[in-house]
């Protein structure tokens, strides 16, 4: 009995690490992000063990209608373990020339945005541009770089598989939603 107890305790004391490793933050999340709103900043491995929407983003382009769809994706979806999150950008014809505040109220007062924005930054490389590290992991990973405004990127919970899509694709679209429910079955 004294050996059980012995192993059973042993058992005990490693299940928290095995139970941690899930949640440990994957590389590709390990960036800090100023918040749109105020620039705070916001550490991305906040989101680990989530599967996280990643979309560039902008206030004047034809796909900005999209905005409704990613605002009710993350409503959908929070409870099953989505986190959207939106990065403007103004790489793309000139589309989010406005500053933090007023990309902030534009998403909010037009398409009732709750999920998180971040401050506006390069996505894609150009002339004397530092893209974004979160992007340039991504682009990476997934062996494409957004060509416009509101691509976007399914990032499994473990940070393991990159999911690219178009900007063309509307996240209510089929296609996306049968890559969203693959990672969101995986464990």
């Amino acid at each position: 009995m004294r050996r059980f107890l012995i192993f059973a305790g042993l058992a005990a004391s490693l299940l928290p690490a095995a139970r941690a490793a899930p949640n440990a933050c994957p590389a590709l999340l390990q960036h800090t992000q100023p918040r749109l709103q105020d620039e705070k900043p916001v550490n991305l491995c906040e989101h680990a063990g989530k599967v996280v929407l990643v979309v560039n983003t902008a206030s004047y382009c034809g796909f900005t209608g999209q905005y409704k769809s990613l605002e009710a994706l993350g409503a959908t979806y929070r409870r099953r373990g989505l986190v959207v999150l939106g990065f403007p950008s103004n790489d793309f014809g000139q589309q989010e020339p406005g500053s933090g505040a007023e990309i902030a109220a534009f998403c909010e007062n037009t398409f009732g945005v709750k999920f998180p924005m971040f401050a506006k930054s390069h996505v894609a490389p150009g002339t004397g541009r530092q893209v974004n590290p979160l992007f340039a992991g991504l682009a990476q990973r997934s062996g494409q770089m957004p060509k416009w405004n509101f691509h976007k990127y399914l990032i499994s919970r473990q940070g393991d598989m990159v999911i690219s899509h178009a900007s063309a694709i509307d996240p209510q679209d089929p296609r996306f939603l049968k890559d969203l429910e693959k990672l969101l079955r995986a464990k």
